[in-house]
């Protein structure tokens, strides 16, 4: 039998708001995937490491203080610098405009999930992204 995915969740800079973050952790260990939640305030040479060391197989970050282009952005950096880019499928939630989430969609992140999408739908995206 095929072990679950590990999935990554984690906060990137200032952001202390962590609510969505730990809904969208906890609904995923309820589907079956083994979650790894690094807390609020993280450096994105950190989360990037802790991606690596804990072998995951995706890695979503959380934004809902206004800082998603850039922490969003510098985790790319590191993934990159790292060599670990393309390795990971990279998804982000929170409140993110569409000119935003289509920008970072084309920076490289499977999907951008805004406030209201169902954790079942973000279930079965990773699912099938993941096979």
């Amino acid at each position: 039998m095929k072990p679950p995915a590990r999935i990554l969740i984690a906060k990137v800079g200032l952001d202390g708001h962590d609510r969505g973050a730990k809904v969208i952790a906890q609904g995923l260990r309820d589907a079956g995937f083994e979650v790894i939640y690094t807390g609020i305030r993280q450096r994105p040479e950190d989360v990037v490491r802790a991606c690596t060391e804990e072998d995951v197989q995706a890695m979503g970050l959380s934004s809902l203080s206004g800082g998603h282009m850039a922490n969003f952005s510098d985790i790319v950096k590191e993934m990159k610098k790292q060599k670990q880019f393309g390795k990971v499928v990279l998804f982000g939630g929170g409140v993110i405009p569409e000119s935003d989430r289509r920008a970072l969609i084309k920076k490289g992140f499977f999907e951008i999930y805004t406030p209201g999408t169902s954790i079942q739908k973000i279930v079965e995206d990773l699912r099938s992204r993941l096979r």
